[in-house]
């Protein structure tokens, strides 16, 4: 992969080749350490659908880096900024179609949940596996969020803690039962094929019953999925109407897209 110069003004643009080429994940890298800068094009070199497209050393370039590139991700350095929470909050603003993973020097639960309510789609510390900051990266490309296990266990306990508050209209919103399970699986952090490994069926249905589930509820994301249903009591009070064993367990069985179809006829 062709290296991104960094200079001492604003962050450079890789070639136009590269930039215009669709099937590449397009990555900013805002981060005041050059060796950390240097890692990262190493790690994503490699890498067959990542490119460095720009790069950043102070607040003000991230954010300029942010409006003028066409990229995807930004990878920002939360000590770059005095209020990495307003800092995160200007730069999606202002580029509203990026995803921002920020790294952090160490886990910090209260930075962390602040950060996702802004908008940020993952928090990682420096110190994370390169193979799992790929993986990482990947995940957010396509618009979800990415948890690791204690920022997931944070964003539980902190909307468990506020379990009384309700959204009016939507809070009414049934599930399925098919629908709660996966739901479910979503709450506990597991990703689409083990959700299809416990309830029994393919990735590809897991997908489908969760854009469903988006509609119902109004959500956007995973992230917002688990926050909605933790705050409205979704789980823990379905109020879903019962079905026919016989013939639902065998339309899982046999036919998942039917199984779908049937278990909301029988809420509709």
């Amino acid at each position: 992969m062709a290296s991104v110069a960094l200079g001492t003004g604003e962050a450079r643009v890789a070639t136009p080749e590269m930039e215009s080429t669709e099937q590449f994940i397009r990555v900013i890298v805002a981060d005041s350490q050059a060796i950390f800068r240097a890692g990262l094009r190493k790690i994503f070199a490699v890498e067959d659908d990542i490119r460095v497209v720009g790069q950043a050393e102070t607040l003000p370039q991230a954010i300029s880096a942010a409006k003028k590139f066409s990229a995807e991700i930004l990878i920002f350095e939360s000590a770059l900024a005095e209020n990495p929470i307003d800092a995160v909050q200007e730069i999606l603003k202002s580029a509203p179609g990026l995803r921002m993973a920020v790294v952090t020097e160490a886990p910090d639960q209260e930075l962390t949940l602040e950060l996702f309510r802004r908008g940020a789609h993952a928090i990682v510390s420096r110190e994370i596996d390169s193979e799992i900051f790929v993986e990482c990266l990947r995940t957010i490309a396509k618009g979800e969020p990415w948890l690791e296990a204690h920022a997931m266990k944070w964003v539980m306990e902190a909307f468990r803690s506020q379990g009384g508050r309700t959204h009016s209209g939507r809070s009414k919103v049934q599930l399925t039962p098919k629908e709660s399970s996966i739901v479910s699986c979503v709450t506990q952090g597991m990703k689409n094929k083990e959700i299809a490994a416990r309830v029994g069926t393919t990735e590809q249905v897991v997908k489908n019953y969760l854009r469903k589930v988006y509609d119902k509820l109004g959500v956007a994301d995973r992230l917002e999925l688990a926050l909605y249903c933790l705050n409205n009591r979704v789980l823990l009070e379905p109020k879903v109407a019962p079905v026919q064993p016989t013939q639902a367990s065998n339309q899982t069985k046999e036919q998942p897209a039917d199984a779908e179809t049937a278990e909301t006829k029988n809420h509709s």
